[in-house]
């Protein structure tokens, strides 16, 4: 049987070197064998979609931040895959309005324009009404201060939930959830 693979998505202007990707996967080399992906995704949600449909296997499992939890909760859906989706972005096409224009990925190292194609391409992806909710797990803090928590809350009110008062974006404490997140994916 082939490995059991997990791809981690990060978020908008980040990159694998990401401190909750890299945390998540020194746990996983530690305690379990398995096959762990961290992806450098750009910033066009067309490319950002095709590179990640290009690692899915029948085995794969999902773990998304931010603008990743939007990415894996679309995957999640449309390949009934399980996922865990840390302080995510639920509509992120109404706050890509706020950033039209040229942007800086500190972590990537280089400057791009978001333009009304992005905005468009991410509300195609929009799941309007979670089909297998039970193949998510929400992880939200209410102190995010980038994102409106209670999205979140509302949007995943029929998946697994953890919601945690104060915290932040950043879901501080990420480490307290890894056997609560290798269980739910049923990672062996």
């Amino acid at each position: 049987m082939a490995k059991q693979r997990v791809i981690y998505i990060h978020g908008f202007n980040s990159s694998p070197d990401s401190f909750k990707a890299q945390q998540f996967g020194q746990y996983l080399a530690k305690y379990h064998d398995v096959e762990y992906l961290v992806p450098k995704l750009n910033h066009e949600p067309r490319e950002i979609l095709l590179t990640l449909e290009a690692l899915i296997t029948p085995n794969t499992k999902l773990i998304g931040s931010s603008l990743g939890g939007f990415f894996a909760t679309f995957l999640s859906q449309r390949h009934q895959l399980p996922a865990v989706v840390v302080n995510p972005a639920v509509v992120p096409f109404t706050l890509m309005k706020d950033y039209l224009g040229q942007q800086y990925n500190p972590y990537q190292d280089y400057y791009y324009d978001v333009t009304t194609q992005h905005v468009a391409d991410l509300k195609q992806l929009y799941v309007n009404s979670l089909p297998s909710p039970q193949l998510i797990f929400l992880l939200q803090q209410m102190g995010d201060e980038v994102l409106d928590f209670s999205q979140a809350v509302d949007y995943y009110k029929n998946c697994r939930q953890r919601i945690e008062f104060a915290g932040d974006h950043s879901f501080i404490g990420f480490q307290r959830y890894f056997p609560d997140i290798v269980d739910f994916l049923k990672i062996s």
